[in-house]
């Protein structure tokens, strides 16, 4: 089965995709190209298989800086919470980019755990992730760290309202 058959197999039938991958199964595929300006999200019209684009990332780049991966949503994961993915959930107390903007256009929507999960306030936010962060993403970092509850990530934003430098 390729990667066009996984994705036009109705959702109910198909297992969830995780939109914040690192490429490395064998089921994953690009969600889209980083850009290097303002970090925005390009997303791609059909979906690539990762092993394709993986081979076209020249040596010394992290491929999660440039690309975002999607792969199955991973039972194991370490922003699962039972069925819950606590990563969007936190995601989400962070003010969107853009309140008004149109949803993205993205191949996996359907597929997509945190679409099922959170719907159109999940997409607002998606194509600000990136998977690989840098170190002075102190906002996105603590929204990434599995071990921060939404509590905490709110009350820290509550508590630095202009956020770091970098954020």
């Amino acid at each position: 089965m390729d990667v066009e058959d996984v994705l036009d197999t109705p959702a109910e039938a198909a297992p969830l995709w995780c939109p914040s991958g690192h490429g490395r199964e064998a089921e994953s595929v690009v969600l889209g190209v980083r850009s290097q300006d303002d970090g925005g999200l390009t997303y791609l019209a059909e979906p690539m298989p990762a092993a394709e684009a993986l081979a076209l990332v020249p040596a010394g780049i992290e491929p999660t800086r440039v690309l975002r991966f999607a792969s199955h949503c991973e039972s194991g994961c370490a922003h699962r919470a039972g069925p819950e993915c606590t990563l969007i959930t936190k995601l989400r107390t962070l003010p969107p980019k853009a309140a008004d903007a149109p949803l993205p256009h993205c191949h996996l929507r359907h597929h997509c755990k945190w679409w099922n999960q959170a719907g159109a306030d999940a997409c607002g936010r998606c194509p600000a992730v990136a998977t690989t962060i840098l170190s002075t993403e102190t906002t996105v970092s603590r929204a990434a760290d599995p071990s921060v509850t939404p509590e905490q990530l709110r009350a820290w934003i509550e508590a630095n309202p202009t956020g770091p430098p970098g954020c």
